[in-house]
């Protein structure tokens, strides 16, 4: 039995996110049927996350295990062939019989794309959520710091209690302005349940000068829903990348 990781991409538009559910089209549902196409048998696979509705992967991880003698460039090229369009497959590796996409990865990285232009965008619609009023980069940059670090994240998650600790450890958090677009960018150990949503949302209010700066410290600390801002929708939000102990 092998064990074979896959670096897969999907627009989420058109899908009911990554986890098969009954009558609902997911990306986990396409990719098992074109595996099993390919060696006579759908596998169960296991992604590092499980993006929701609308959300899109750049750099999403999968790993499966096969009795099939296909190389990992052969898996590449035909699933590709099989594959609807809104979801490709970018690398496939063999890896170790302990290799888990889910239990091993060591950090994420989330992106969320907001389009600030005065008018909307129609070739963006798919791909971020357009905010009219000017986001002030530098503030909203400033007010994510507090963020950065080991903290309880409850404030920032819905449907609160998900996991057994809403303790996360973000690396990195940066909002920056390219053009019309900002982005915001979020790497941490793990994530809760529209965390980066939430959070976006939450700086949206700053940028656009609705809310102090210290509001985002404050709604941190209080550990409450209520205290953070809307939770922004899913287009804007990517998976950028997965992080693995064994990477290079």
């Amino acid at each position: 039995m092998r064990n074979l990781k896959l670096l897969i991409t999907y627009d989420g538009t058109d899908f009911s996110g990554w986890q098969r559910q009954p009558d609902r089209r997911t990306v986990q549902q396409v990719l098992e049927e074109a595996i099993g196409r390919l060696t006579g048998v759908e596998p169960p696979t296991n992604a590092s996350g499980r993006t929701d509705a609308g959300v899109h992967a750049l750099g999403q991880v999968v790993h499966f295990y096969t009795i099939s003698a296909h190389p990992p460039a052969v898996f590449v090229k035909a699933l590709n062939a099989m594959l609807p369009p809104d979801v490709r497959v970018l690398g496939a590796w063999e890896m170790p019989q302990s290799f888990h996409a889910t239990l091993d990865a060591k950090s994420k990285m989330y992106r969320y794309v907001l389009d600030n232009g005065p008018v909307a965008d129609p070739f963006r619609l798919r791909y971020s959520d357009h905010v009219y009023l000017p986001l002030n980069v530098e503030a909203m940059n400033r007010a994510a710091q507090a963020l950065a670090g080991r903290h309880d994240f409850h404030s920032f998650e819905t449907n609160w209690p998900n996991r057994t600790s809403s303790v996360r450890t973000i690396y990195r958090i940066e909002v920056v302005r390219l053009g019309e677009l900002v982005h915001i960018e979020v790497e941490a150990d793990g994530f809760l349940y529209n965390m980066v949503r939430a959070i976006t949302g939450t700086l949206v209010q700053v940028g656009i000068g609705r809310w102090p700066e210290g509001r985002v410290a404050e709604a941190l600390q209080s550990e409450d829903r209520r205290a953070a801002g809307p939770t922004a929708p899913p287009q804007g939000l990517f998976l950028v990348r997965v992080t693995y102990p064994s990477d290079r």
